[in-house]
């Protein structure tokens, strides 16, 4: 008889160099076409950087910190209420929590140009771990837009 695999018997490997499984999730977020050789080699290249620049705090320690400061708390939602359309403020799940974080840390890093990736991760991973940085940009944006539409809240489904 073949073998079940069922969400909890399969879980995500901790990766080679940290034993950390959100490094492992995050590598995997920042893979294109499955290459994920050159994703590691990047990951690893920003965290020395990182390890270079900062001496009393650990690299793994500074990305854990970048990417619990990028979490949202709120994000808006569209609901659509008698032909009209409200975004509305919704708490955000860990898991959510975790994706965007992942999606605009990245997004920001690719979105500068003009050096090699490891040296944009890294530079945004700092940035973030000092609550600064396009990523936190993006965060603080959402949360002002949930703030804005508060009125909206009672149709939170």
């Amino acid at each position: 008889m073949a073998k079940k695999f069922t969400a909890s018997s399969w879980q995500l490997k901790p990766d080679a160099k940290y034993n950390s499984r959100l490094v492992a999730k995050f590598v995997n977020c920042m893979m294109w076409d499955g290459k994920k050789s050159v994703a590691c080699r990047v990951f690893y290249d920003a965290m020395d950087v990182i390890g270079k620049r900062v001496k009393d705090v650990s690299p793994l320690e500074v990305f854990e910190t970048a990417v619990g400061n990028v979490k949202p708390m709120l994000e808006v939602r569209s609901k659509r209420v008698g032909g009209a359309s409200y975004q509305v403020p919704m708490q955000v799940g860990p898991k959510r929590q975790q994706s965007l974080a992942f999606r605009w840390i990245l997004a920001a890093a690719r979105a500068k140009k003009g050096k090699p990736m490891s040296l944009r991760l890294a530079a945004e991973l700092m940035d973030a771990y000092k609550k600064d940085g396009a990523a936190m940009t993006t965060r603080e944006n959402v949360h002002r837009m949930a703030e804005a539409n508060k009125a909206f809240a009672h149709f939170a489904w």
